[in-house]
């Protein structure tokens, strides 16, 4: 498999239909879904980005091979790919909850053998 990751609120996450595509929040605004390759990077960008936030989030491990919509990278160190479409649930191998600082800091999530 070839992983990458996707951080989404739990509350959020949890009010889609497990049935169809995932689509999050910002995909009607900006026509993509973010993505992070590197556990560490998705920590540093979801506390940058998201660190004031009080919700709970979870970390969408994505296996790129099973992405039926284009995958494109804007950054020339293929850190940031871009899934441009919805995404299909059963390239979605592992959801799990990524845990935070007492300061808001979100921590690298667990790494799994898949």
């Amino acid at each position: 498999m070839d992983i990458t990751y996707h951080g989404t609120p739990v509350e959020y996450f949890d009010r889609l239909d497990p049935a169809e595509p995932y689509v999050p929040p910002d995909f009607a605004r900006e026509g993509f879904i973010h993505c992070t390759d590197g556990a560490e990077r998705l920590a540093e960008t979801l506390t940058a980005y998201y660190g004031d936030s009080t919700e709970d989030w979870l970390v969408l491990y994505i296996d790129k091979t099973r992405v039926e919509a284009e995958i494109r990278y804007e950054d020339p160190d293929r850190v940031f790919p871009h899934i441009l479409g919805p995404l299909n649930r059963d390239a979605i191998a592992v959801v799990c909850p990524i845990m935070r600082t007492p300061d808001g800091r979100f921590l690298e999530p667990h790494h799994f053998d898949l």
